[in-house]
């Protein structure tokens, strides 16, 4: 029934398009949502089985929200069994409205499990874009290969090439610019960063288990929100950043409307820890 229901509103409220591409009724009801508007959450490393990745999957499900962007990482290895026993019982009330990108710990295991659970949903392409309330939403892939003269970005550079205004997001796993003590930047992602600069607004990624929003570069505001509930890092101090939490479970909710976005990092307990707001050129 939760899943009809899933369903039925995707294709009431949702105008997402596939375009290219190689509740507890004792809960409070989610926020009304203004015409042409649409709530969007995006996190990562959470499908690990846990407590609290569970708790934030379903707080995810109460707020009713029209996409999940899912960041990446299914553990330990992403293999069938994982995504049987990890993902589906976290994320897979919500696989219907989930646009994925793969993380590193299941690409190795892809042709066995990410591929085929996210074919079931028609989400298995390596990359894709989709429009959303009036932006242009790509999934890109950290993972494969995106260096100069490499398909994906060659893909990326002929969609963005003489394409009018701004109004774009883009998400992938392993971030460009990170304080995650863990991980932290990823230079090697760089051609998929510059390629956007001019033509987006957004970026987001997993790969740290914390929460970062990073101040405007290049035109672009990067978002880390790998805190789904997988074991949390701390991060390090950085002048980069405009806001950083470590040691707490949660995502990025975002609205999106033509030609703006709100954006805030919730803990799994409901509270906002950081809001946030931009502006685009729509198309």
């Amino acid at each position: 029934m939760a899943q009809a229901g899933l369903s039925i509103r995707l294709a009431a409220a949702l105008a997402l398009v596939a375009l290219a591409g190689c509740g507890d009724s004792a809960e409070p009801a989610p926020a009304t949502r203004a015409k042409g508007e649409a709530v969007v959450w995006a996190v990562g490393d959470g499908a690990d089985g846990s407590g609290p990745a569970r708790r934030l999957a379903r707080a995810i499900e109460r707020d009713r929200p029209d996409a999940l962007l899912y960041l990446g990482d299914v553990y330990p290895d992403g293999t069938p069994e994982d995504f049987a026993l990890r993902y589906q019982p976290v994320y897979g009330g919500l696989a219907g409205l989930t646009w994925p990108t793969i993380g590193n710990h299941e690409y190795a295991n892809r042709a066995s499990g990410y591929n085929p659970y996210w074919r079931r949903h028609d989400r298995a392409k390596p990359w894709y874009r989709v429009r959303l309330a009036g932006w242009e939403v790509f999934s890109l892939n950290s993972q494969a290969a995106h260096g100069p003269g490499s398909p994906q970005l060659r893909w990326l550079e002929r969609r963005l090439a003489g394409a009018d205004g701004n109004c774009r997001l883009a998400f992938w796993h392993r971030p460009r610019y990170s304080a995650g003590i863990v991980h932290g930047d990823a230079p090697d992602v760089a051609p998929l960063w510059d390629a956007l600069a001019g033509h987006a607004r957004l970026v987001l990624s997993g790969h740290d288990h914390a929460m970062m929003r990073y101040r405007p570069h290049d035109g672009m505001t990067e978002f880390v929100a790998g805190s789904g509930g997988a074991t949390l890092y701390e991060t390090r101090p950085d002048d980069r950043l405009a806001f950083s939490r470590s040691g707490v479970t949660g995502g990025l909710r975002i609205t999106l409307a033509p030609g703006s976005a709100r954006l805030e990092f919730r803990s799994v307990d409901g509270e906002v820890l950081d809001r946030s707001r931009t502006r685009c050129d729509p198309a």
